[in-house]
């Protein structure tokens, strides 16, 4: 029955896709009532998921690599249904869909791991700790959807050669003003993460820290240069992007290193 609501929530998400890009090819794409209901429909599938999992383990529902994966995505879509909101950027729904379809398809085809019950109660600051870095990752992650649209929208401006989907992007200011604002509430949040698990760290969690220390300083870096203006709007982007599958090759070793911890 998880797996199923889960198979659900994937095809929502691909129902969504699948329609704005027949809408965009036939360039008639307008914001619909289908394009937010596929996606909340998916985010309570993901949720009814999530929190069936976390009754059945009786903890958070980050025991192992597919449901990280699954809050990576629960929390990319909380994210979206806020900023696509406040800015507008509808669209964006467009980019996202087809990732966190993406993500939770591969989630899916992982070796189904086994629900083990009855472990000793796990510190709250362990779990806060994971459960805020997995979100902060999900910001990230809409950053780098952010980032995408920045630049195809940039490139259309720079080669004069502009498509009709560039008419249904967001101001190319409104993406900057996004992009940046999405990794600040990842970096804050990553930050409050890391200082719960460091209150938690024990020494052989040392690995662990250091990988988040690395991801902590790479963003810490991109905000740093956003906000004093050191580089430009195009770079961020460029660097946003750039840093979402770096941060998915660490979140793939973090899981592959505490898989053998006790979590």
């Amino acid at each position: 029955m998880e797996r199923l609501l889960l198979v659900i929530s994937t095809l929502c998400f691909l129902l969504g896709f699948a329609y704005t890009m027949y809408s965009l090819g036939a360039r008639v794409y307008k914001p619909s009532w289908l394009n937010l209901a596929t996606t909340l429909a998916g985010f309570l599938f993901q949720t009814a998921f999530l929190s069936i999992r976390g009754q059945e383990i009786q903890r958070c529902p980050l025991t192992n690599l597919f449901e990280v994966l699954i809050f990576l995505c629960w929390s990319m879509v909380i994210f979206y249904l806020v900023i696509g909101s406040t800015y507008r950027l509808s669209l964006m729904g467009a980019f996202t869909s087809p990732l966190v379809f993406v993500i939770q398809v591969v989630a899916l085809l992982l070796p189904e791991s086994p629900v083990v019950r009855g472990r000793p109660p796990v510190s709250p600051w362990l779990e806060l700790h994971v459960a805020l870095s997995v979100m902060a990752y999900g910001a990230f992650a809409l950053a780098c959807v952010a980032g995408v649209m920045y630049l195809t929208q940039e490139r259309q401006l720079k080669t004069h050669h502009i498509h009709s989907v560039f008419y249904r992007l967001p101001p190319i200011r409104d993406l900057a003003v996004a992009n940046r604002r999405l990794i600040l509430a990842g970096f804050s949040l990553f930050t409050v993460g890391l200082f719960a698990g460091a209150i938690h760290g024990t020494a052989h969690m040392a690995v662990l820290m250091i990988t988040s220390i690395a991801i902590w300083c790479l963003y810490g870096f991109i905000l740093a240069a956003t906000f004093w203006h050191r580089i430009s709007p195009k770079r961020v982007a460029f660097l946003s992007v750039g840093a979402f599958p770096v941060m998915l090759l660490t979140l793939w070793g973090i899981e592959i290193v505490r898989g053998r911890q006790t979590f």
